[in-house]
């Protein structure tokens, strides 16, 4: 029942929306649909440093997608109970869709649900505010977190089938895309390792197909979801392991989640070429590196690949790329600018080269400069 579960929470009316993916220019072959940066949004006090990074250097590499994690980084009016003691103000947003619209960026805003409601020792704003919604209340958060542990626990999950979650999540999903004025919504969604357990009062023997869930609200002011693709990949058959890929049987959800949703496929130590199988699923996807500059730039190599070889019905599934970032923005600025090493531990990873590696190519395929 795990995979139907999931499934539910990606569920929408087949009526609502377009299946056609976002569409490229055939006038220049090589250009990707999407070509993204994804970054936690800033802390106020990083804001114009941030601006300023938007403006001289995403925008002359042609990004046109930032995705912004935003979380309970902004002053929620519908639930101020849920932000962080220092947020972001409407104000603050403002200047941030402001900066994008100049430079004909479109900005997607990431709340995390379903999983990642708590990162090490420390329980995230919605179990801490309302606990009620845990998946597993009789996990307890340790007070030094290791892995592996006992109870299986990475992060916590709330529970989607409790009756008054979806209160406050369509009222932080309908809050966070009106201020950014967007039509798209990235809900996360990767590495969930708890979902549908057996202890769980409300998930334990129900039919999953009972609940309605957060795609059909995103829906009804035709706006798009977009998840990371780790929990629809078969980890076991595939070799991936369980945290790019599923070990709890979600991946069965690939054939049944609606096909305008939008998949980030993230794979950070090998170039693995799972876009040709969300592609082939009728999905539209994008390829998204982190820290390894060498993998990277096949990744965009691979990307231009399929769309020149596929057939006319699928190329445009193949989005194109999507820069991840796995820092505060303030700190990678600080390294950015070279204010703070990258790299305290002296590994040769880096986001910084990956970025400029990453764009460097599609600039080079494009024929730009």
């Amino acid at each position: 029942m795990k995979h139907i579960l999931l499934v539910l929470l990606f569920a929408t009316s087949s009526l609502t929306f377009s299946q056609v993916p976002e569409k490229s220019d055939d006038s220049q072959p090589n250009t990707f649909p999407v070509r993204g940066f994804c970054i936690a949004a800033p802390q106020t006090k990083d804001l114009d440093a941030f601006i300023k990074f938007i403006d001289e250097e995403l925008a002359p590499r042609s990004v046109n997608t930032l995705i912004l994690r935003v979380d309970y980084n902004y002053q929620y009016e519908s639930h101020p109970e849920l932000r962080d003691s220092i947020a972001l103000s409407k104000a603050d947003v403002r200047k941030l869709v402001a900066i994008c619209r100049k430079n004909n960026i479109r900005i997607i805003p990431q709340v995390n649900l379903l999983g990642h409601q708590s990162w090490a020792g420390k329980t995230g704003n919605l179990l801490r505010v309302y606990p009620q919604f845990d998946e597993t209340p009789q996990v307890k958060m340790p007070e030094k977190y290791e892995w592996p542990n006992p109870d299986g626990l990475y992060c916590k999950s709330y529970c989607p089938l409790n009756p008054d979650i979806h209160r406050v999540v369509f009222d932080l999903v309908d809050e966070i895309c009106d201020v950014f004025e967007t039509d798209a919504f990235h809900a996360g969604m990767d590495e969930v390792f708890y979902i549908g357990e057996a202890q769980c009062p409300l998930c334990s023997g129900r039919d999953k197909a009972e609940v309605r869930t957060i795609h059909d609200h995103l829906a009804l002011k035709g706006r798009k979801l977009w998840i990371w693709g780790d929990r629809l990949l078969d980890g076991k058959t595939t070799g991936l392991g369980e945290w790019e890929a599923s070990y709890n049987n979600t991946y069965r959800a690939i054939d049944m989640i609606p096909k305008d949703v939008m998949i980030c496929d993230w794979h950070y130590d090998r170039p693995d070429q799972t876009p040709v199988y969300f592609a082939m699923k009728g999905l539209s996807v994008m390829t998204c590196p982190w820290r390894n500059a060498g993998n990277a730039v096949l990744q965009v190599q691979d990307m231009v690949k399929f769309r020149k070889s596929a057939a006319s019905e699928m190329k445009d599934h193949y989005q194109g790329m999507v820069q991840t970032i796995w820092s505060s923005a303030g700190k990678f600025l600080d390294n950015y600018y070279g204010r703070k090493p990258e790299n305290s531990d002296n590994s040769p990873d880096s986001q910084i080269v990956c970025f400029k590696a990453l764009f460097g190519e599609i600039k080079k395929l494009e024929g730009t400069k």
